[in-house]
């Protein structure tokens, strides 16, 4: 089992992991948080959330200056440890997502409608975010947010015409992501191992936490995985069949996330 001693990263969904999925509170994980502080553990965000989002919630959580992975890997930061180049440097950036998506609406009568279509208010409506950080959400650089009214005939036209754009469409918790093809939470992540650097010029030791289908590549790429009992209705599989290094939580959230890391670092 991995200890705080070593040399860990922990790598962590927000929405409904980290954070409660409707009060978007993380109180019981805080003992841990602090834990890994004390102990110089990065607590790495790998999530949906934008950088607009993603850093004042570093700042609260008291892991400001520490690596994080937004957009659901569209976006990698590398906090006051390294540079990290563009994962994808001849990629499209939002408003040339958002041209594209409406090239194929328009051109081909797809129903979907984004971010990038409706105000603060109703991003506010759809999340149950405050209107100020329903603007933060809004905030995009590297990939866009929809929600999908069209049958699932299109939808595997619409996939097609994405591929044909060199974009790729994840499943989130709420909404389907339109990003960039190659790029994604285990990408991301690789990238950002590739850059930074760990104590003592180790390896780092990975353990991964999160709740959503788009979870799973990053958590079939750490060394340890946590998959928190989830809401939505697709559930979270894995490809990796080390059993004895994934843990499923009994519990949701933040009390879900602090159960997994109770799991698998206090039997140090």
């Amino acid at each position: 089992m991995p200890t705080v001693q070593d040399p860990l990263m922990i790598v962590t969904d927000l929405d409904g992991s980290l954070l409660d999925h409707h009060t978007y509170g993380w109180e019981p994980a805080q003992s841990w948080l602090d834990r890994l502080n004390a102990a110089d553990v990065p607590v790495v965000i790998c999530s949906s959330k934008t950088a607009a989002e993603i850093v004042p919630l570093q700042q609260a959580l008291g892991i400001s200056g520490a690596p994080w992975i937004g957009e659901n890997g569209a976006v990698v930061n590398g906090g006051d440890v390294s540079e990290v180049p563009p994962l994808i440097p001849d990629g499209k950036d939002y408003p040339a997502i958002c041209q594209t998506l409406a090239q194929l609406r328009n051109q081909q009568g797809f129903k979907f409608i984004g971010f990038a279509d409706v105000t603060e208010k109703e991003v506010s409506e759809w999340t149950g975010l405050t209107p100020a950080d329903a603007a933060l959400a809004k905030d995009r650089q590297g990939s866009e947010s929809i929600i999908w009214r069209d049958s699932q005939e299109n939808f595997d036209r619409f996939q097609q015409a994405l591929k044909e754009q060199r974009l790729a469409l994840i499943q989130g918790g709420r909404f389907w992501h339109v990003m960039n093809e190659g790029s994604g939470k285990a990408t991301a992540l690789a990238w950002l191992l590739k850059h930074i650097p760990s104590r003592a010029g180790q390896p780092w030791i990975t353990l991964g936490l999160g709740d959503g289908p788009n979870d799973a590549p990053m958590l079939d790429s750490t060394d340890y995985a946590v998959v928190i009992k989830g809401y939505n209705n697709t559930p979270v599989t894995l490809s990796r069949r080390d059993e004895a290094r994934i843990y499923r939580c009994a519990l949701y959230g933040p009390e879900g996330w602090s159960e997994g890391l109770t799991w698998f670092l206090a039997q140090e």
